[in-house]
């Protein structure tokens, strides 16, 4: 899990992802920075994704409801959760393989910083793609109180070092 490869006499570049090898059954990384869900960010995914749902960019209609305002759509929680964890666990990433067992455990309202962590659950070799590897990992988002908010599975197809990725 380095940061930084060496190119040089005293020169770096910086890296992003880890090699399969990288991985450590059980490792549990913390993915910064956090993330405060704006109301931009709310309004424009809600209307690219088409969902049309007035609970998730209409004031009054919130003031309406059980939560009294308006509440993040469950796909930018989503987005936002899933994207802390690329930098870290899969920026090398082949291809990403699913998602399981996605659940929404609380609201989220704009306002709200987000945070996550990710657990590497299990590492095996491509059986059909020498060279490469499946790594599934559990991420947890939860809010700066520590109230969860999202957890899911992902597995994906890593390289492993000195391979050719094509």
């Amino acid at each position: 899990m380095q940061a930084l490869e060496q190119i040089g006499p005293l020169e770096y570049v910086e890296t992003l992802g880890m090699y399969l090898e990288e991985f450590v059954k059980g490792a549990v990384i913390h993915h910064r920075p956090g993330r405060t869900v704006s109301e931009v960010d709310n309004t424009w995914l809600t209307l690219l994704s088409m969902n049309q749902h007035p609970l998730h960019f209409d004031a009054e209609y919130g003031r309406g409801t059980e939560f009294g305002r308006v509440l993040v759509n469950s796909v930018v929680t989503f987005a936002i959760i899933n994207g802390m964890s690329v930098r870290s666990m899969s920026a090398k990433t082949i291809a990403n393989l699913g998602w399981d067992s996605v659940r929404l455990t609380h609201p989220v309202f704009i306002g709200d910083t987000l945070y996550a962590k990710s657990k590497v659950l299990n590492i095996r070799d491509s059986q059909s793609r020498p060279g490469q590897g499946i790594v599934v990992i559990e991420t947890i988002g939860h809010k700066g109180d520590g109230t969860v908010v999202l957890t899911y599975r992902r597995s994906f197809l890593v390289p492993k070092r000195n391979q050719d990725r094509t």
